[in-house]
């Protein structure tokens, strides 16, 4: 039997526009139009269920104005994906120039509580460039509580008391920006502030404007009191903070400027740090720190447990520090600084400016400490190795862990923390801290005394710290340690010689 080989097509046929083409065919079809051809399978059939397609040759005809529509579609695509893509990009610039860091500087609530004026603020900020503070970073100014009216203004918007602030909040900010520092502003998610003045529920689009581009703040600590009914909010803690980071974002969108930093005040509650991250910068991981030393090892306890939260970008806020108040001891000042630098946390000062001591000086200018929490390169915050007195993982208030550890930029930090109520001696073996490697000898460096202690191999021992005292170090690989080095094993766990002799030490 003869069979054909070449593919077989319909006839042609013209649509209105002129253009020629060959329509698909089913089996049945090309069949009953040729009724002589013998069943075969051609090149070029298709089978979809039950039917067989033939391929069909499709020829287009190009008029000059088909053609002229073409390019034109082609160019606008191009142009609109260039602008979406650009618009993409420059909204992540703009998100990734905020909080990478943490924020360090001075806010009013912890020694004027609602005590504030243009005058005390703008004071403040001078004394802290003059004290050298900004140049170590303090660059932050942040009003608190208490500074507007009682109640909005006919148009809906907050007002900056006219007592207070008789030159409105535009002059703050432009003088304290004048100075080479950054303002901060305050507000609620909640119907009122923990004061009792206007809150921004509901109102979180035009305040953000309002604090943003009409008085020029650079960030919002946002708080949570005078939380609306379930029946009216239908949120829980996630979408209440939602509704302000929402609003942030689109008035980034909106001015093509970077978002304001936000800080989120919400004491802890419902375990910020799995959620808080998407919203803002950083969020308050336990309730309010007061100046003394139960209140500071209290907030370290609860810490030590969530410390792996803190990263760049993202951070758990141990509160504002308590340096220059005369309830902590001395040690107990530098215990609270290292802790709060170690983890990560913001720094923010809350003494009264003018009568600060040399002291606390010394303490908030300690630049080796301060360099651990601006590590451009290591974000994360110290964890602890060892709880010492308590077995490991245990809750105390009174006595937190006392062995912690972390890398930086520059080597393996650690933070010996003496909660006794007495000086005792401190040990550790190197390779308890995961960052220290087995078999190296490491050098010392005091980030207090600011000295550099020779080379620890296996073990370091800090004689005497002080009551509620710390130490702060700073170790560097320096190579392997002496040959011979016994016991054969740092850790002692499973230590084996290659012939299978299991060492005991």
């Amino acid at each position: 039997m003869e069979h054909h080989s070449e593919p077989r097509y319909a006839p042609l046929e013209q649509d209105e526009a002129g253009s020629s083409r060959e329509r698909l065919v089913t089996d049945h079809e090309f069949r009953k139009s040729n009724p002589g051809l013998p069943y075969m399978e051609a090149p070029g059939e298709l089978e979809v269920g039950k039917k067989k397609w033939y391929k069909k040759r499709l020829t287009l005809i190009f008029t000059p104005f088909t053609v002229i529509m073409t390019v034109g579609f082609i160019v606008l695509a191009a142009l609109l994906g260039t602008w979406v893509a650009q618009g993409k990009a420059a909204n992540s610039v703009h998100l990734a120039e905020v909080g990478r860091l943490p924020f360090m500087g001075y806010n009013t609530w912890n020694e004027y509580h609602c005590n504030i004026n243009e005058s005390v603020i703008l004071e403040t900020a001078r004394l802290i460039k003059s004290h050298g503070l900004l140049d170590h970073g303090y660059n932050y100014v942040s009003v608190d509580d208490c500074y507007s009216e009682k109640t909005r203004d006919l148009n809906g918007n907050i007002v900056a008391s006219k007592e207070r602030f008789p030159s409105g909040m535009k002059h703050l900010t432009d003088t304290i920006h004048s100075l080479g520092m950054k303002a901060g502003i305050y507000s609620d998610s909640g119907w009122f502030t923990c004061e009792l003045y206007p809150g921004s529920y509901m109102n979180e689009e035009r305040d953000i404007k309002l604090f943003q581009e009409e008085w020029g703040f650079d960030l919002l600590k946002y708080d949570n009191c005078a939380v609306p009914f379930d029946e009216i909010i239908k949120e829980g803690m996630v979408g209440k903070y939602t509704r302000m980071s929402n609003a942030i974002k689109k008035q980034s969108q909106l001015s093509g400027k970077p978002p304001i930093l936000f800080s989120l005040c919400q004491w802890g509650r419902v375990q910020p740090w799995l959620w808080a991250r998407q919203l803002g910068q950083s969020w308050r991981s336990t309730g309010d720190i007061y100046p003394e030393w139960i209140s500071v090892a209290g907030i370290i306890n609860e810490n030590s447990f969530i410390s792996w939260a803190t990263d760049f970008y993202g951070r758990n806020d141990l509160d504002m520090l308590e340096i220059g108040h005369s309830k902590l001891t001395y040690d107990e000042q530098k215990s609270h600084f290292t802790a709060w630098a170690f983890m990560k946390s913001p720094l923010l000062i809350g003494t009264d400016m003018s009568e600060i001591t040399d002291e606390a000086l010394s303490i908030l200018k300690n630049a080796e400490i301060i360099a651990i929490n601006q590590d451009p390169v290591v974000g994360t915050a110290i964890t602890p190795f060892r709880w010492g007195i308590n077995p490991d993982w245990t809750f105390n208030r009174t006595h937190p862990a006392q062995y912690w550890s972390g890398k930086s930029e520059n080597g393996t930090i650690i933070m010996l923390l003496n909660t006794l109520e007495e000086p005792a001696d401190m040990t550790f073996r190197l390779v308890e801290s995961p960052w220290i490697r087995a078999g190296r000898q490491y050098t010392v460096r005091d980030l207090w005394t600011h000295t550099d202690n020779g080379t620890a191999v296996r073990s370091f021992t800090a004689k005497d710290v002080p009551r509620h005292g710390v130490v702060a170090l700073l170790l560097k690989d320096a190579g392997d340690e002496p040959v011979g080095t016994l016991p054969p094993c740092s850790t002692p766990e499973w230590c084996m010689d290659q012939n299978g002799t299991r060492i005991d030490q």
